[in-house]
């Protein structure tokens, strides 16, 4: 397997950044358990599809995806991530009609004209050369097959970003601005530039729809920001300056204060804006 056209991300996703995923695996599959929701509705799934999972990080939505194909089908999950796929397979359990793997999707060699659907939740934003990964994994699609993804739309109209993003930068300064088509979570939140690529790599019927979803967050605020402040923006803000412990205790409390609008009866629900994407091998 050829590696190298995503070193950047696989380096990331094999340190400490995947092994916190692994680690909060219970906690991160409840937070998006109603996006998960939303796009297996839209991937529409049937008995005895043959499915390719783009990320699969540590099994949600393959191990689910296994389940509705039942067993005449076959998911065949991917991502680059060692420790986040350790975790998918121990807890997979040895099923027959699912198979993890270590591989790069943007070079990866799949068979082709072999599945019905290509699905992903929030894996496919991290890619060096997104034309030239989303033309590899259409040869793996037989003609009239399907492509159905989520991914974040502006990182402006996520609280869950910008919440412990702008409290961490009030503390500790403005970190280097993020170009916004780079690999990463909001990489693909401009819907003409998903379009633009879909078209380029030779998918058709493309729809990019974008829709507001809740993400659950922990019984309280206070439990919900000491989450927040250790993923995502914020942690990338804190790494690059190492303060205090009075000082993160102080974003914290920032991030609780303005997280307490989005408690409820059952628990903290911060809304989002994502972007649900769908496509046709022509």
């Amino acid at each position: 397997m050829t590696v190298e056209a995503n070193s950047g991300q696989i380096e990331y996703w094999n340190s400490a950044a995947g092994e916190k995923w692994a680690v909060n695996q219970e906690r991160l599959d409840r937070q998006l358990s109603l996006v998960a929701d939303r796009l297996f509705e839209r991937s529409a799934i049937q008995p005895g599809e043959r499915i390719i999972d783009i990320g699969c990080g540590t099994g949600a939505s393959a191990l689910r995806a296994a389940q509705a194909v039942g067993p005449n089908g076959h998911v065949f999950g991917v991502d680059i991530s060692q420790p986040m796929l350790d975790l998918a397979k121990s807890r997979a359990g040895g099923m027959d009609n699912l198979r993890l793997e270590i591989a790069d999707a943007q070079n990866h060699d799949f068979v082709p004209g072999a599945r019905d659907l290509l699905q992903s939740r929030f894996g496919v934003m991290f890619f060096a050369d997104p034309i030239a990964a989303f033309a590899n994994l259409l040869t793996a699609l037989r003609p009239g097959g399907r492509l159905s993804f989520v991914c974040w739309a502006a990182m402006a109209d996520n609280p869950w970003f910008m919440i412990p993003r702008n409290a961490a930068a009030r503390h500790l300064g403005e970190p280097e601005p993020w170009p916004p088509r780079a690999p990463g979570p909001t990489a693909f939140a401009e819907t003409d530039y998903v379009t633009g690529i879909l078209k380029s790599a030779g998918f058709g019927d493309v729809r990019v729809d974008t829709e507001a979803c809740d993400l659950i967050g922990g019984d309280s605020a206070a439990n919900t920001a000491a989450f927040a402040v250790n993923v995502g923006p914020a942690a990338r803000i804190l790494k690059l300056h190492s303060p205090s412990p009075e000082t993160i205790a102080a974003i914290t409390a920032d991030v609780e204060a303005e997280m307490v609008p989005y408690l409820r009866t059952e628990g903290v629900r911060v809304p989002a804006k994502l972007n649900f994407v769908s496509a046709e091998r022509p």
